[in-house]
């Protein structure tokens, strides 16, 4: 079986559920310790994955035989705890977005870095196999030059959404539209395109009582030439309709649609392959995205410290779509085209 990493996990929320519930599975891991600052969340999730619980974060950081620590918090706690996990010499992996602002993103690696530990951040679109077929296309040099890419996510959280927990909504704590909910989208379409050189952007809060935007649309200039375009918004009316990536080239169109990049919706390629008739007839995959590919991606993150592996995505792949939507923050704020990278 080999050896197994122990994992701390602080924050026993949502998302976390799924961190848990896949550490508690996985051969290379064992889910030593939970952590969270309210007791009966904390006490559940002990009671469940046999885990010992923590109040208290600075207690959880004075196991000694912690390997990983597995940060589920609110966003805006994820620079300090992270800088904290690494000075005590554990990996960190961090949910998204890694940070709020890019200064504490960049204090963030450089700690990593400067104390010899890994930092990954989740971004498990990736790996849903639709995406992953279109990556495999992109690699393959089946769309040719690459003209327009789009990413568009309608979904909807009610104001009860946001009235869960005193974070939501926050600037502090959460950030909007463009870093919970759609930084995977962002991800995506800089994945597919590559880097950026300039962002023109609105955004607006138009139907909730919070401190951030729950719409926004970009324009985006990538250096290949190519143009793109964000779409994202929780006002959708009833209900999540749409989380997609569309890329357009020279020759090739590929639409990944579902309500959260896992079905693919168009697949047309002018060097027509076996293969294409049942990736385009094929249905959608996973059925629930939520949480699917953090299996893939935690086992990554063991294969990786254990040598066996290169991380799907690090620091500094996790900074790059945040640089951007800062960018767009500020395009938006000051209503003109902003040049990358930011300074």
């Amino acid at each position: 079986m080999g050896k197994k990493l122990v994992f701390g996990l602080v924050g026993c929320g949502r998302i976390a559920n799924k961190h848990a519930k896949i550490l508690s599975e996985l051969d290379g891991a064992e889910l030593r310790y939970v952590c969270d600052i309210k007791r009966d969340r904390a006490d559940k999730f002990a009671k469940e994955y046999k885990a010992k619980q923590f109040y208290d974060y600075s207690e959880l950081l004075k196991q000694k035989d912690i390997d990983v620590v597995d940060i589920c918090t609110p966003s805006g706690l994820h620079p300090e705890m992270t800088v904290k996990a690494a000075r005590q010499g554990f990996h960190v992996v961090t949910e998204k977005p890694m940070a709020l602002n890019l200064e504490d993103a960049d204090w963030m690696i450089e700690e990593c870095k400067k104390n010899g530990v890994m930092l990954f951040v989740v971004k498990q679109n990736r790996l849903n196999p639709p995406v992953q077929r279109a990556r495999e296309a992109l690699e393959q040099n089946r769309f040719g030059k690459l003209f327009l890419l789009n990413t568009t996510v309608r979904w909807t959280r009610p104001q009860e959404y946001y009235d869960m927990d005193e974070w939501r909504g926050t600037k502090r704590f959460d950030g909007g539209v463009l870093l919970n909910q759609a930084s995977h989208h962002v991800d995506l379409i800089l994945w597919f395109g590559g880097p950026v050189e300039s962002v023109l952007a609105k955004v607006a809060r138009l139907d909730h009582d919070i401190e951030v935007e729950d719409t926004a649309v970009a324009l985006l200039k990538f250096k290949s030439g190519a143009l793109g375009v964000i779409e994202a918004t929780t006002c959708t009316y009833p209900h999540n309709l749409e989380g997609s990536l569309t890329i357009l080239g020279k020759n090739g169109s590929v639409k990944i649609g579902g309500f959260a990049v896992n079905k693919i919706e168009t697949w047309i390629f002018k060097d027509i392959r076996n293969e294409d008739q049942y990736i385009q007839e094929s249905s959608t995959f996973p059925p629930d995205v939520y949480g699917y590919g953090h299996r893939v991606y935690l086992q990554n993150v063991i294969d990786t410290i254990l040598g066996r592996a290169q991380p799907y995505t690090d620091g500094y792949e996790g900074r790059k779509s945040l640089e951007v939507i800062m960018a767009i923050y500020k395009s938006a704020a000051t209503g003109k085209e902003v040049k990358l990278p930011l300074k």
